[in-house]
């Protein structure tokens, strides 16, 4: 299956019919506006499955989900479903404003298909699970976007689907109900259901899905066990091809460079003994209200050690400019590989999520160490770059 946007471009709906139509018998080659979501992407996923998408930002995750939930048609090819299916896409979808929470149950739960019966023998359930009882009666506006995907979820997971679409929003919840949330997903495996995992918490979409797609450019790149198509997809790192230009560029920020060093050198294998240096520069065309910036380090297993933010080490408004991150950890990491990810954002959006820019390799011993690490809080600074 494939799907086309047209950027920027506004058709009436004969001069789509007459656009399309000319491409079908190749009269008319596709205008340099239109960008390729999907292209020529083909799976197929078994009853009682579980599959994960990894990918990076645009790599066409959240298309393929909306297109298996039918929320969008393909340009092109089809795509099957078999039984009720239960998409969780975006905070608050089919929830109105105006209503309660309470009222929002009963009609997020008939949107998603559930007659007013099932919803009432599942509501104690549904509100318990999802923690807000003391909002019920409180219009969903004044809900916080957490409140509102804890409700939503909890619509959805209690919905019994024969197909589970998940995308990346349960980050969106405290960690409690993640784990809650997670928890649900993985008794849905068992439970015989079909569930299609979109998340960059790699760790636990490897533990829930068995296998994964790896989505890049709106092709699939890999499919396979999910520990390896993650390894593979962080061993990839963006900035293997950089030549000089933005690594990344969303709105007026600009990654420039994402680099690991050691006693001022940059890079790709390490000793274990040394200490590192991450090093993320960047550019701001303009102010961003509370743009706070993250790095992490992943291990080759999709396992985040390693995840410090500039709001940790007490945050300041950063005006118009180009700056540098840096982090500094001490030897106390395992032998092995690791990705470098990198977080721009603010309370309301995100930015920038890409949990594989640059990855490295720790050479060295790794007797009397244990297998994993628990990583303190280190400081983390932020520099003016001059021009």
């Amino acid at each position: 299956m494939s799907k086309v946007y047209a950027l920027g471009d506004r058709q009436s709906a004969r001069e789509a019919v007459v656009s399309a139509a000319r491409r079908m018998v190749r009269l008319e080659r596709a205008r340099h506006n239109e960008v390729w979501s999907l292209r020529d992407v083909t799976f197929s996923v078994k009853d009682g499955e579980a599959v994960g998408i990894v990918g990076r930002n645009g790599a066409g995750k959240s298309t393929a989900l909306k297109i298996l939930a039918g929320i969008t048609s393909p340009t092109s090819g089809v795509a099957r479903t078999r039984g009720r299916v239960a998409a969780l896409l975006e905070v608050g979808t089919g929830f109105h404003s105006e209503l309660t929470g309470r009222e929002n149950v009963y009609l997020n739960g008939a949107i998603l298909g559930m007659s007013r019966r099932e919803i009432a023998r599942s509501f104690d359930s549904i509100v318990e699970f999802s923690g807000v009882e003391r909002f019920l009666d409180t219009p969903v506006k004044r809900y916080s976007s957490g409140m509102q995907l804890r409700l939503a979820f909890a619509v959805a997971a209690h919905l019994e689907p024969d197909v589970l679409v998940v995308d990346e929003i349960l980050a969106v919840g405290d960690a409690e109900f993640q784990r809650k949330s997670l928890g649900r997903m993985e008794e849905a495996g068992r439970e015989g259901r079909t569930v299609i995992f979109v998340s960059h918490d790699l760790d636990s979409l490897s533990a829930i899905c068995p296998r994964s797609l790896w989505l890049e450019a709106g092709r699939i790149r890999g499919e396979g066990p999910s520990r390896e198509i993650i390894r593979d997809y962080l061993a990839s790192g963006l900035a293997s091809a950089h030549t000089g230009a933005a690594l990344i560029r969303v709105g007026a920020l600009t990654v420039l460079d994402v680099r690991v060093t050691a006693h001022e050198r940059a890079s790709a294998v390490l000793m274990q003994e040394e200490e590192l240096r991450v090093e993320v520069d960047f550019e701001l065309a303009e102010e961003i209200p509370g743009l706070d910036c993250a790095v992490n380090l992943t291990t080759s297993t999709g396992v985040r050690v390693l995840d410090q933010a500039l709001s940790d080490s007490g945050q300041r408004r950063l005006p118009k400019g180009r700056y540098r991150v840096q982090l500094v950890v001490p030897p106390i990491l395992n032998v092995g590989t690791y990705a470098v990810g990198v977080y721009f954002g603010t309370q309301l959006s995100d930015l920038v999520d890409e949990p594989g820019v640059v990855s490295f390799t720790l050479h060295g011993s790794d007797h009397g160490r244990p297998g994993r690490v628990l990583i303190s809080n280190f400081p983390m600074a932020v520099h003016p770059l001059t021009a």
